[in-house]
C-alpha cells in the first residue's frame, strides 16, 4: 500500500486529509504544517493515528513515503515540489499546479528523468456531474461544440497570492481541456479589475479554441454564489449547476435546423429553432476529491500517468499566462492615458 503525507494543513489541506483518512488504499502517515496550532488542530481529530511535524523536511527524508501531497498557497508549490520530487516522490499538487509554465516545464522534465508521477488536482474533473459530461460528448448527444459559458463567482475569500482566474477560471479550463481531450487554442482575451486586493478580483476571460468558443467569468465579490457551464451542441445543450443540490445538469434537446421556412422572404438567412424534452441524468454518487486522490494511487500503483498531469497543467497555465499578459497590457494601455492627460 502506497504511504502518503500531507504538506499544509491550512485553507484546503483539512480536506485533503479528511479524504485521505477515508481512503483505506492509503497508509496516511504525516501531517505538517509551520503553525503549531493547525498541528494542534489536525491532531483532535486523528489522535495517535497519523505523525505530525513543523519541518518537511522530515517528510522528505522519510524513505517510507511515497507520495507527497503538496495543499499550501500556489507561491510555495513549485519550491516544495521540485525537493519532494528529487527526494524520490510522487506528488499530488493543488491547483494552480505552478505560478507559471517554466517552473511547470522544469518539473514536468524533472519527473520524467525520475520516472515519477505528477498528479495535479483540478478537482472537478473528477466530479461525477463532469464524467457524465464526458460520456454525453463523446456519445455524439451534443454533436458538435459551439461554445461554452461558465460562470464562477462568489462574495468573499479574496486572495493577493492569486487572481480570481488563477483561483477560480483554473476549474472551468481545467474541465473544458478534459472534456475536449486537450483542444487546441487560437486566441486569448482578457478584461480584470483590481478590487480589495493587489490582483484581480473579477476577470471576464473568452478563449477561443479550434472549433469553439468559450467565455469564462470569475468573480469575488459577487453577491450571488454560482457555479454554473453551459455548453451548447449542434444537436443539443447542457447546463452543469454545481450549487443546484437537486439537478446539477440537465441536457437540452434544444437547438436549430437548417430548414427553409416557407413563403418567408430570405429563407436562405433563417434557421427554425427546436425545442424538445429537458432530461436529467443519473450521477453517481461519490466524492471529486476522494476520487481525485484515489486517482493518482491507482495510476501510481498500475504505473500510468494521471488524467491531470503535468502536460495538463501546462495547457492551461499557458492560457492563464496569455490572459496576463493580455491583462497587464490593458494596465499599460490606461496608465499612458493616464499619464497624457
Amino acid at each position: 500500500m502506497l504511504k502518503v503525507a500531507l504538506i499544509g494543513y491550512g485553507y484546503w489541506g483539512p480536506n485533503v486529509a479528511k479524504q485521505l483518512y477515508r481512503n483505506k488504499n492509503y497508509i496516511f502517515k504525516t501531517i505538517c504544517d509551520l503553525r503549531p496550532d493547525r498541528l494542534e488542530k489536525a491532531r483532535e481529530l486523528y489522535a495517535d493515528s497519523i505523525g505530525y511535524t513543523g519541518d518537511y523536511t522530515m517528510v522528505l527524508r522519510d524513505p517510507e513515503i511515497d507520495l507527497v501531497a503538496i495543499a499550501v498557497e500556489t507561491s510555495a508549490h513549485y519550491k516544495l515540489a521540485k525537493e519532494a520530487l528529487r527526494s524520490g516522490k510522487h506528488i499530488y499538487v493543488e491547483k494552480p499546479f505552478t505560478d507559471n509554465v517554466a517552473q511547470a516545464e522544469e518539473l514536468k522534465k524533472l519527473a520524467l528523468e525520475r520516472k515519477l508521477y505528477i498528479h495535479v488536482d483540478h478537482i472537478m474533473v473528477y466530479h461525477p456531474a463532469v464524467r457524465k459530461i464526458k460520456e454525453i460528448i463523446e456519445n455524439g448527444d451534443l454533436g458538435d461544440i459551439l461554445y461554452v459559458s461558465c460562470y464562477r463567482q462568489n462574495l468573499g475569500n479574496v486572495k493577493n497570492d492569486v487572481s480570481a482566474m488563477w483561483d477560480l477560471s483554473v476549474h472551468d479550463l481545467s474541465v473544458i481541456d478534459y472534456l475536449t481531450n486537450g483542444a487546441k487554442v487560437r486566441f486569448v482575451k482578457a478584461l480584470g479589475e483590481k478590487v480589495y486586493s493587489s490582483r484581480e478580483s473579477v476577470t471576464f476571460l473568452s478563449v477561443q479554441y479550434d472549433s469553439f468558443i468559450a467565455n469564462i467569468t470569475a468573480n469575488w465579490i459577487s453577491p450571488i454564489k454560482e457555479r454554473k457551464m453551459i455548453i451548447a451542441g449542434t444537436r443539443k445543450m447542457l447546463v452543469y449547476d454545481d450549487v443546484d443540490v437537486i439537478n446539477k445538469l440537465i441536457v437540452y434537446d434544444k437547438g436549430f435546423d437548417r430548414t427553409p421556412i416557407k413563403d418567408m422572404e430570405y429563407d436562405e438567412f433563417v434557421v427554425k429553432s427546436r425545442i424538445g424534452d429537458a432530461v436529467i441524468p443519473k450521477l453517481e454518487q461519490s466524492d471529486a476529491l476522494f476520487n481525485s486522490l484515489d486517482h493518482i494511487r491507482n495510476c501510481i500503483e498500475k504505473g500510468e500517468e494521471s488524467l491531470t498531469n503535468a502536460d495538463a497543467a501546462i495547457r492551461v497555465i499557458k492560457i492563464l499566462e496569455l490572459a496576463d499578459k493580455d491583462l497587464l497590457e490593458a494596465d499599460e494601455t490606461v496608465q499612458v492615458r493616464k499619464e497624457e492627460k
